[in-house]
């Protein structure tokens, strides 16, 4: 049974209209129910709304064209349960949600939610995929970054635009998602960095400690050891996301049998087993292009046939990059 807060909250947005409540009381109670090992049940909130969420229209953007320029405005489409995630990874993202929708209960106890999540891995893992889902999550907007319209030529131009960005995000709960993170917040100790970018490193992690907790700031990177030590401090929750395991293949070619209705004679397991996959970019890629041969023959070739014609081409394309 969902806690009376999340009952209350529930009835709220009914009473109200509140899509964007509803939205987030709901996944709220879906993250508890999973924690409590109700995943059935779980499965099947979260299989209602994602239907009723096809029928919805997207609301309108908020974005005037002042920061167009600096931020990239998205309604997010992916949720949690369309990624493949580690268990430990899953736990963080249920956790952080939650304290999100109870912020009022946390507040009562003078405790903010945490808000600033740091995401480290290799490209093609998941990280952009994983800040899309956290919006989509808790009803918000996904705010992108644009490093070509903050990034000025002139004396204390970034700065100044900086500060314009993070005065707009204020202003409503968001994501604010900072793709290849390094390239602001680089380590103030490199020599052959100017002085400038000492000043736009110091300005940045001054704004972001000015964030309210209703802002969700996840920064994404590539290159972890190009980072200032001073943005770790910054980040309350910091999750690596690795290439996929065995186990995340199989799990990821399950879900898309059932999306696809892939014939049964393909082994998600047995798949997994076959063919090694540096990123989830690449398992994606293999994957449409798996089905997009199988949609295309018509039933006039084998399914099984395919597959292993797909696999000793992918297999061939893997030796060429590794020379």
């Amino acid at each position: 049974m969902a806690r009376s807060d999340l009952l209350l909250s529930l009835v709220k947005a009914g009473v109200q209209g509140d899509r964007s409540l509803f939205q987030r009381t709901v996944d709220a109670i879906i993250a508890e129910e999973r924690a409590k090992q109700h995943n059935v049940f779980a499965d099947q909130l979260d299989d209602v709304v994602r239907k009723s969420e096809k029928i919805a229209a997207p609301p309108p953007p908020i974005m005037n064209g002042a920061y167009h320029s600096l931020l990239h405005e998205t309604q997010p489409g992916k949720s949690l349960s369309d990624l493949v995630l580690l268990p430990q990874i899953r736990l963080v993202c249920d956790e952080l949600i939650e304290e999100q929708l109870r912020a009022d209960l946390l507040r009562a106890h003078n405790i903010e939610p945490r808000h600033r999540i740091l995401l480290i891995g290799p490209p093609g893992n998941g990280k952009t995929c994983l800040a899309e889902a956290i919006a989509q999550s808790l009803g918000l907007t996904l705010f992108s970054v644009r490093y070509e319209g903050v990034v000025g030529s002139y004396l204390g131009e970034t700065a100044g635009r900086l500060q314009k960005l993070f005065e707009h995000v204020s202003t409503r709960p968001c994501v604010l998602f900072f793709d290849e993170f390094d390239t602001l917040g680089k380590e103030r100790g490199d020599v052959h960095d100017t002085g400038e970018i000492k000043r736009v490193v110091s300005s940045l992690l001054l704004q972001i400690d000015r964030l309210p907790s209703y802002v969700i700031v996840v920064a994404a990177t590539n290159h972890q050891e190009l980072l200032d030590r001073a943005v770790w401090r910054r980040f309350q929750i910091r999750l690596e996301l690795p290439p996929p395991t065995v186990s995340q293949v199989a799990n990821w070619f399950q879900l898309a049998a059932e999306r696809w209705k892939l014939p049964a004679r393909i082994s998600p397991n047995t798949l997994a087993k076959r063919i090694r996959f540096e990123s989830f970019a690449e398992l994606e890629d293999f994957t449409l292009d798996l089905i997009r041969c199988i949609v295309l023959a018509q039933d006039q070739k084998d399914a099984t046939s395919i597959l292993s014609e797909r696999i000793e081409q992918w297999r061939v394309r893997a030796r060429r990059k590794a020379r």
